[in-house]
């Protein structure tokens, strides 16, 4: 089963508040997304934690519902 934008936008913003979240489906199919997210929960942590902090407030779905998710994250200019 596929996963819409805004159920994953919805779970990143749950967990991370703050953050700034943009969605693309980049096929059109529901599996293959792309994330801009940017929080300030970022600041000071790897690129590496940043992304398992994303991974982790989508609840394990990652690799289930959702196939991919090409992530860029970082903290607020």
């Amino acid at each position: 089963m596929a996963m819409e934008a805004y159920e994953i936008e919805s779970m990143i913003k749950e967990a991370l508040p703050d953050a700034q979240v943009r969605i693309e489906d980049l096929r059109g199919d529901g599996d293959h997304y792309a994330a801009i997210v940017v929080s300030e929960s970022f600041r000071g942590k790897t690129r590496v934690i940043q992304h398992q902090m994303v991974y982790s407030a989508l609840k394990g779905k990652m690799g289930g519902e959702l196939h991919a998710l090409a992530l860029q994250t970082s903290a607020p200019e």
